[in-house]
């Protein structure tokens, strides 16, 4: 049997669902292929790696009948390097063939036997607005671990309240928190960050997607543009993350957030060489940020900032007041702080609903 179809279309496809296979070397081989099955006038693919699956589908013109698995890397190499345009693709028993004019590449199938389809669902489809998933997550996804030893803090910790909803990431060393009043229609659950993040970039210009949950499978399944995303949910107890979040504060800072990311980069030059720690020193003049060097004046910035309170000085990875300022829209940031060795908050000025935990770096003075 030989399907005529769009090679821009079946690629497209083929890698996006490949995201979703296993990369372990010992899961079996069902679970690192994508299984392609042809029905009707649609090729559908589905892969999992038994958290995540995934099924999509292209339209093809005349009717299909196969079931078969197969290795994506590969064949998304071989596929890619052809031109535009249509191929062929001749399903035998043991192989795939893809073919293009006299071009050519076969490739081996796994088995069929194993593989294992997602639950059906039974839930309703619920509805979630897509600016969510844009704008507010993006603000948590680089503060969630990737630590699988601890797979609670590879998530994002959705907390309902009474009319409220506190979204929450953190990899132990920093933490994200969003405060949202009746925006998203979540129960209290932990969703892997990874997944969300998939789930964001599949999303075009829809107002709104649609959910469902399953309870007693405990997953959770997005619909985008004809595709199906589920997840598993992440099972075990969030850390209690409310005791990291001072109470008070002793010195606020104000400062205009490009020439404090661009000063944070001039000096981590220098910071590299030393742990990556850059020091922060407040006082009624402004804000000094120097590499942990010893160093004296050496290599340092100075930035004028509005700051109130007591003179301070305080230690971090510069690489997560990076990844804080990349992510914060605002062009006024606000940096509030009560010891050089306890928590500092980080807020957007006009973002009140949200704020960020820095755990800062002991140093010896």
């Amino acid at each position: 049997m030989k399907i005529d179809i769009n090679k821009e279309d079946f690629l497209k496809e083929l890698i996006l669902s490949s995201k979703f296979t296993s990369s372990k070397l010992t899961s079996s081989t069902s679970l690192q292929g994508v299984y392609l099955k042809g029905e009707e006038k649609k090729i559908h693919f589905y892969s999992t790696n038994l958290n995540f699956y995934y099924h999509g589908s292209i339209n093809v013109k005349d009717t299909v009948e196969f079931k078969v698995v197969i290795e994506p890397k590969k064949i998304s190499e071989f596929i890619s390097l052809l031109p535009p345009g249509k191929i062929d693709i001749e399903v035998k028993e043991k192989s795939i063939i893809f073919l293009q004019g006299k071009t050519k590449g076969e490739f081996p199938l796994f088995s069929t036997t194993d593989f294992p389809f997602p639950p059906k669902i039974t839930s309703e489809k619920r509805k979630l607005r897509t600016s969510f998933l844009k704008e507010a997550l993006p603000l948590l996804f680089f503060s969630a671990s990737t630590d699988e030893t601890r797979p609670v803090l590879t998530g994002v910790n959705f907390v309902a309240n009474d009319g409220s909803t506190q979204v929450v990431t953190t990899d132990g060393f920093r933490l994200s928190l969003l405060n949202l009043k009746n925006e998203i229609p979540l129960s209290s659950i932990i969703v892997p960050a990874g997944f969300l993040s998939e789930v964001n970039r599949l999303i075009d210009k829809e107002e709104e997607v649609s959910f469902s949950f399953q309870e007693e499978e405990k997953l959770l399944v997005f619909y985008l543009n004809g595709r199906e995303l589920f997840t598993r949910l992440i099972e075990g107890e969030y850390p209690p993350y409310e005791k990291v979040i001072p109470g008070e504060k002793k010195t606020t800072i104000v400062l205009n957030k490009e020439d404090f990311l661009r000063n944070v980069k001039l000096v981590s030059v220098f910071a590299r060489d030393f742990s990556n720690i850059i020091i922060l020193e407040a006082n009624k003049e402004g804000l000094k940020l120097s590499p942990k060097t010893g160093q004296g004046e050496d290599n340092s910035a100075f930035q004028e900032a509005e700051i109130t309170g007591d003179s301070q000085k305080i230690a971090f990875n510069y690489k997560f007041l990076v990844d804080f300022l990349t992510n914060i829209s605002s062009k006024k940031i606000i940096i509030e702080l009560l010891r050089s060795d306890s928590p500092a908050v980080f807020k957007g000025e006009k973002n009140d609903n949200f704020l960020h935990i820095i755990m800062p770096v002991r140093i010896q003075e």
